[in-house]
């Protein structure tokens, strides 16, 4: 029990700049009183879930949702408030010029600006210290015929590769994939197998981020976890829940068992500790709920099913295993799964000298009130989606 309050004391989770911010569906965005107004307000949000859990020191942030003039001084900011700046999130899917592709588009000139999207993302790393420029490309086709799909591969590894090269020793580039949305007949990144085979490409310095919720149903995500640590391709996650589609809704929502499985294999490969490189993080919209106290609850979420991977019984999963015995080994997983950690993590917090509930602590700590009375107006995370 020692081995697992140390794994879960070092656990770390990020989250999204986006996520505190008005978010809806395409058809309307919900406002909510005293969101954030810029970048600053974004992360002294995000300080505050860190503050309560203890285990959410880096923030993500999205260009150009997040721009700003100095970045070396929001750096600075996000320190003074007690956490860091994480992943950089680029953005070549907002932008007229984009309707047919980014980097895959047929045009030259909206290749090149695209690009240089992706190459201004990373001096942001440089100005931040970012370790890792994660990119979604939203470019596919429609319809048949549309555009030669062998080229637009082409065009995207030439993109990747520029941006490859311009990294710096110790960056790293987290290639995501989604099965479809906005493009239908064609995504030029429709799966993990396409981003592992263009990170095969470009090196060592070039990984898979899985989104939970970038799956066809029915998808075994832990077999591909599993796939991508063993070939050490495995980067990050983006955690989210999915019912149908790219839902986005809070991380274990939709199927807690799912998420547990997926931190199993993680936890079975030693990748939990963030010497593995492995970032865990957020990627959700909170259109009616209320944004910190969901992402605190994601956070809980995403430390109940670690809690639960790391109590299963290796050495009796192993040997049942070697006997062929498929009830056993079964068992052992469902054992560990359907433990209640909760007082686990209580007890565990309070030894961290945090409150054992975060989100009572939020709504006693008068932080929501206070935000409401001072944020008039606050932004939506995009373009109105």
């Amino acid at each position: 029990m020692t081995d697992v309050r140390a794994a879960l004391r070092q656990q770390r989770i990020e989250t999204p700049s986006w996520a505190y911010a008005n978010s809806g569906t395409r058809f309307k965005v919900f406002a909510q009183a005293g969101v954030p107004r810029n970048p600053e307000e974004k992360i002294a949000d995000a300080a505050v879930v860190h503050r309560l859990t203890g285990v959410a020191p880096t923030v993500a942030l999205h260009i150009p949702w997040d721009r700003v003039e100095d970045y070396g001084a929001l750096a600075k900011y996000a320190a003074d408030q007690g956490v860091g700046i994480g992943a950089i999130n680029s953005n070549v899917f907002q932008d007229d010029d984009y309707k047919l592709g980014s980097v895959t588009n047929p045009d030259p000139g909206v290749r090149r600006k695209a690009t240089d999207h992706l190459l201004e993302c990373v001096d942001i790393m440089d100005a931040t210290g970012s370790r890792d420029l994660k990119l979604w490309f939203s470019d596919g086709t429609n319809y048949p015929g549309q555009d030669s799909i062998r080229a637009r591969q082409d065009r995207l590894a030439e993109a990747l590769r520029e941006v490859y090269d311009r990294l710096g020793d110790d960056q790293r580039m987290l290639l995501e994939y989604k099965l479809f949305e906005p493009a239908f007949y064609t995504t030029d990144v429709p799966d993990w197998g396409t981003s592992y085979a263009h990170c095969i490409e470009l090196g060592p310095k070039a990984t898979v981020c899985i989104d939970t919720g970038h799956h066809a149903p029915g998808t075994n995500i832990e077999f591909i976890v599993a796939f991508l640590l063993r070939a050490g391709k495995l980067g990050a996650f983006d955690f989210n829940s999915r019912f149908y589609a790219d839902d986005d809704l809070m991380v274990g929502a939709a199927d807690p068992f799912q998420l547990f499985r997926i931190m199993h294999e993680i936890v079975a490969a030693d990748a939990l500790s963030a010497e593995a490189g492995i970032a865990f993080m957020l990627d959700q919209c909170h259109n009616i709920e209320a944004k910190i106290p969901a992402i605190i609850r994601s956070v809980m979420n995403v430390q109940e099913a670690t809690a639960k991977a790391l109590l299963i019984d290796a050495d009796a999963l192993a040997a049942a295993q070697r006997a062929g015995d498929v009830l056993a080994a079964n068992a052992v997983l469902m054992d560990a799964y359907n433990t209640d950690v909760r007082p686990l993590l209580r007890e565990l917090r309070e030894e961290m000298g945090l409150d054992p509930d975060p989100i009572a602590a939020y709504h006693r700590s008068g932080y929501q009130e206070r935000i409401v009375a001072e944020r008039v107006g606050g932004e939506q995370a995009g373009w109105g989606a």
